[in-house]
């Protein structure tokens, strides 16, 4: 994606840092596979003993006897494959069964009226769970403009993350060829249950 505006702003609370900061992760690290720096910033997380914390822990774990070359080989048959992979990380083919449906064109809108645009180098849809992971982080943040009203977060992600990525997340927790990425899926799954629960308790 391309920047359009502002660099986040100190009116951004520890928790939201926090926060994007989990969502940026989830972006890169679904993106392409992890390079030998990611697997070692991985390998050094810690958590506690909630649900995410102790999915943090595990994806530690992993990450300490991965390799990249590992990671790639797993990425690629997950996310790429001949033809395929296991996985299709799209919201259209998660809500509608197709790829390039609604869900896609909804976001496009969406994206547009918050002068978000996809890099001229990238060729991935935009509903791909990578790209709205990194949104997600950039509202939260100001990546794009101003830092989004917890109101926007909502609405962007009940409308475009919660009615797919939590399935998706759980997909890929339990995928045959996932080991570093069942991870992954553990932790991206127990964060979008705090997100939804979290979304859930912001008034109206």
């Amino acid at each position: 994606m391309t920047m359009s505006a502002a660099q986040p702003t100190p009116s951004v609370s520890e928790e939201d840092r926090l926060r994007a900061d989990l969502y940026n992760y989830l972006g890169l690290i679904l993106s392409a596979p992890p390079d030998e720096l990611l697997l070692a910033q991985t390998a050094g997380l810690t958590g506690d003993d909630t649900d995410l914390g102790q999915a943090i822990t595990r994806l530690a774990e992993c990450a300490r006897t991965t390799t990249p070359q590992q990671a790639e080989r797993e990425f690629n048959k997950l996310f790429i494959g001949l033809g395929r992979g296991e996985l299709l990380p799209y919201a259209s083919f998660y809500l509608t069964g197709f790829l390039h449906e609604k869900p896609l064109a909804v976001l496009r809108t969406d994206l547009s009226a918050r002068r978000i645009e996809r890099a001229a180098n990238v060729y991935e849809p935009e509903d791909n769970i990578a790209t709205l992971m990194e949104v997600m982080g950039g509202l939260i943040v100001g990546r794009f403009a101003a830092p989004s009203t917890l109101e926007d977060q909502k609405t962007f992600f009940n409308r475009h993350v919660a009615p797919w990525a939590g399935h998706f997340y759980a997909d890929l927790e339990t995928a045959k060829t996932a080991m570093l990425y069942s991870a992954v899926g553990s932790v991206g799954k127990a964060f979008m249950k705090i997100e939804r629960e979290a979304f859930r308790l912001t008034p109206a």
